[in-house]
């Protein structure tokens, strides 16, 4: 099937380092050409030039602040210009923010919102129609793997509530878009060793409780080269010793004398 990728066109947004760059990497791999956006422009093109050496294929970098309308819409032009459509969208960048509620800043609020769920959603109502137009086409969401916690893990609440939307979205987006041959994925994955995790407070001190980027690298994969009849609607990877998996609540509580 993967010969079936070659010439196609992707989009990947925060693609010049971790999680983002190791997908590049592997549709690269597949012989699809790109267009990957990020903030900084310097990581960027080294990034883009690094992937167009080893495997051949045309990367086109676009610097691109996902929580900006115009920043999207100019990466979807750049990337109709270069290569005439636009087949593949994998939303990747996001932030995060780990505080207890009471004591998370006020603008991380709007930071979380614009470049984990607002940011998706636009950039996918850009492309969308072209794929309609085409009959084909294929987005791939990254969500997170505390979506399937009940109740969100302390600490995430705002970052993990917008994924929970971010999830349900791309349920529903997979119900009306299905007739019109496009194909819609989420990908839950658990915590990661990336720079973006290494931020994260006592998360990370243990990094044997991290999975590498290679597990997500293969469900990318599985999504894009199934039969054309199916379409993962959600894969979850998660670490076998994710920190997640530990109960929210402590079995033994004190309680205070009757």
């Amino acid at each position: 099937m993967s010969n079936e990728l070659k010439g196609k066109s992707a989009i990947i947004t925060g693609a010049s380092r971790g999680i983002g760059k190791a997908i590049a990497k592997t549709c690269a791999s597949l012989g699809i050409n790109l267009t990957i956006a990020a903030r900084g422009e310097g990581p960027l093109k080294e990034t883009a030039d690094e992937i167009a050496k080893e495997y051949k294929v045309q990367v086109m970098g676009v610097p691109t602040d996902v929580t900006k309308l115009s920043d999207l819409e100019n990466l979807v032009n750049k990337a109709k210009e270069k290569f005439g459509k636009i087949d593949i969208l994998i939303n990747n960048a996001g932030v995060s923010s780990q505080y207890p509620f009471e004591k998370q800043p006020f603008e991380d609020f709007e930071s979380l919102v614009h470049t984990n769920y607002l940011g998706y959603v636009r950039l996918i109502r850009l492309v969308i129609n072209d794929m309609i137009k085409n009959k084909s086409g294929a987005i791939i969401n990254m969500v997170s793997g505390s979506t399937l916690c009940d109740p969100l893990p302390r600490t995430f609440l705002v970052y993990s509530s917008l994924k929970v939307g971010l999830r349900a979205f791309s349920k529903g987006l997979f119900w009306e878009m299905r007739d019109h041959g496009i194909k819609i994925t989420s990908i839950l994955p658990g915590v990661t060793d990336t720079d973006l995790t290494g931020k994260l407070k006592e998360i990370s001190t243990d990094t044997s409780r991290l999975m590498s980027t290679e597990a997500i690298e293969n469900a990318i994969k599985f999504a894009l080269t199934v039969p054309v009849n199916v379409c993962p609607l959600e894969i979850a990877v998660i670490n076998q010793q994710t920190p997640w998996t530990a109960p929210v609540i402590p079995y033994k509580q004190q309680h205070p004398d009757k």
